[in-house]
This record gives structure tokens, C-alpha cells and sequence, in this order.
């Protein structure tokens, strides 16, 4: 397998830098570049996250370079936390750094609970994000109505006992989402995927082979 290198880095964000990790391969010329955001920054959530630690090498594995980083007010970013408005910023600023570190780029936007629906929300905005994956979505708790008119690939990947984003309400909101469109629901795993780490790359892999459904 190809060395992987891992840099530290800081992001320019809106409110200050932004600490970040960025795993490069030593092949010339990665297939594409993802940014995997992080999990609610008032319930302990950072970029080392178990979750998203395990989304980011999935996705390295594939021959991506991967970013993580903290948001506003996380560890050694600056700044304060912003209840997911000024997070989104934070988002761009990682999309920023991607196109000129990686410019032409295909960029794939994942994030694991409070990082998937505020990274999400940028992704389907943001044309520079071409792909999404969410993880854990809460979304017993957030407004996601943003997804209904969404129609880049998305894969979601939800533990089967997800308390906060029940079986029930995902099947409801994955209804009314256009194509193209995934949903893997994790059998026995909770919100934090517990005892189920593997099967986040597992599915990861499955979305990543799969030909591009037709568009709605």
C-alpha cells in the first residue's frame, strides 16, 4: 500500500485559525479529496472523534486525501462556538483549502451527527463538493428539510438504534430526498456506532463501487 503522510496544519477560518490534519498519499495524484467534519464541540466532539476517524480512513484507503478539523472554539482552533451558524463558514473554509491544495479536484463532503448536518447543509449548496456522506444523523432533533432539494450522490449511514435519528424518522426523510440517494442502516449499532466501527467502511467501500443511480 501506498506511505500515508500526515500533516498538521491550520486552516484560514472566518473566526481565526482552524486546526486541522490532512492525510496525503505517496501516490502522485489522488483520485479525489474529502473533508470529514466532526460531532457536536459542546458534547466533547473534535476531529479525533472514533467515528469520524473511522470515515476518514475509509476513505484515505480509497486513495483520497483526507482533511479533519476542529471547528471554532475545539481545541486549538479559534474563536467560538456558533450553534452551527458560523460552523458552516468554518465548512467553506475547509472546501477553500482542498480546491487550492487540490485544485480541479473532485471534493467528497462527509460528517458524523452535528457534522453531518451542518457540513450537509454546505455540500449541497457548495458546487465544489460533488459527493456526500452523512453519519449519524440527528435528525429526531435538527431540521433536515435542506436534503429534499439536494440532488448530488448521498450515502447515509445510521445505526439501527440510533437515538437520535430514529429508524422510523430516517425512512421518513429518506422518502422525500431526490436521487441520487443511499441509506445503510447499521443493525444494532447506536448513535455512536459502538461495537460497529467496521461496518462504517464497509458500507463507505459498498457507495464507493456502486454505479451512479439515475438522477430523479
Amino acid at each position: 500500500m501506498p506511505e500515508v503522510f500526515h500533516r498538521r496544519i491550520f486552516l484560514k477560518g472566518p473566526a481565526g485559525r482552524l486546526q486541522a490534519s490532512l492525510w496525503t498519499a505517496s501516490t502522485a495524484e489522488p483520485g479525489f479529496v474529502a473533508v470529514v467534519c466532526h460531532p457536536h464541540p459542546l458534547y466533547g466532539g473534535t476531529m479525533h472523534n472514533k467515528v469520524v476517524y473511522q470515515a476518514a480512513k475509509a476513505l484515505q484507503q480509497r486513495g483520497a486525501s483526507v482533511l479533519r478539523f476542529n471547528f471554532r472554539g475545539v481545541e486549538q482552533s479559534e474563536g467560538a462556538h456558533d450553534r452551527g451558524i458560523g460552523e458552516q463558514e468554518d465548512v467553506r473554509a475547509a472546501l477553500d483549502y482542498l480546491s487550492a491544495e487540490f485544485p480541479g479536484k473532485a471534493i467528497l463532503l462527509a460528517g458524523f451527527s452535528f457534522g453531518s448536518s451542518v457540513g450537509l447543509r454546505v455540500g449541497c449548496e457548495d458546487a465544489r463538493a460533488t459527493r456526500l456522506i452523512g453519519l449519524g444523523l440527528p435528525a429526531d432533533n435538527i431540521d433536515l428539510s435542506y436534503l429534499r432539494s439536494c440532488i448530488k450522490p448521498k450515502l447515509i449511514i445510521q445505526g439501527g438504534q440510533d437515538q437520535f435519528g430514529s429508524r422510523a424518522t430516517m425512512e421518513t426523510l429518506f422518502a422525500t430526498i431526490p436521487q441520487p440517494k443511499y441509506l445503510v442502516f447499521v443493525e444494532g449499532a447506536d448513535h455512536f456506532f459502538t461495537g460497529h466501527l467496521n461496518a462504517i467502511g464497509t458500507a463507505i467501500d459498498a457507495w464507493l463501487d456502486r454505479p451512479s443511480p439515475p438522477r430523479d
